[in-house]
């Protein structure tokens, strides 16, 4: 039987501790909590899911694995922006921001990208790396998910990420592929 994996989630949004217990639901978890994080000015979503994990090692509890994250959108019409700066970029704005920023776009083509980053102990770098592609949709829909959900269409559906739900999320998104390829390295160097 595996050992139990305590970690601390590095992250400023609250929200993602939640997100992390269903993608890791046989890690205990806890969130890095009233710490003031570094600026992710890394040129890859690693180094910026670094730069939260690496901050949790030195400010965090010892004896606990540190993990996070960095995810972004990358289009194709757009030459893979927003990219690492998605979040800036949108300003809250996710769908109408992309929706005019492909205006009038033929190459519809875009994909999700996350890479989790996770630190023993001792330091030693463990990571996961998860994409879906799809296109992007001419006008939203759908009600549930975030971000660019309502307009994501991942390759062979019909439905967009929003429509298609957060169960069916939980287990293709980009997220849910990289904690996948994140278990299966940490395993692997136990």
């Amino acid at each position: 039987m595996a050992a139990l994996i305590r970690a601390t989630v590095c992250t400023e949004n609250p929200h993602k501790l939640e997100e992390f217990r269903a993608l890791f639901p046989d890690w205990e978890l806890e969130l890095l909590a009233d710490v003031s994080f570094p600026p992710e000015d890394g040129d890859t979503y690693e180094a910026n899911a670094l730069i939260k994990a690496a901050h949790g090692r030195r400010v965090g509890p010892a004896g606990r694995w540190m993990v996070a994250d960095d995810s972004g959108i990358e289009a194709a019409a757009l030459g893979g922006a927003p990219g690492v700066v998605t979040a800036r970029w949108a300003e809250g704005r996710h769908v109408e921001k992309l929706l005019a920023a492909l205006d009038g776009a033929e190459d519809r083509r875009a994909q999700y990208v996350c890479e989790l980053v996770a630190l023993d102990p001792g330091g030693e770098e463990r990571r996961g790396t998860g994409i879906l592609r799809g296109t992007i949709s001419l006008e939203p829909a759908g009600s549930e998910g975030f971000g660019f959900d309502p307009v994501f269409v991942p390759d062979g559906e019909t439905r967009t990420v929003a429509e298609l739900g957060d169960a069916w999320k939980a287990v293709h998104s980009h997220r849910a592929l990289a904690a996948e390829a994140l278990r299966a390295a940490v395993a692997s160097a136990s």
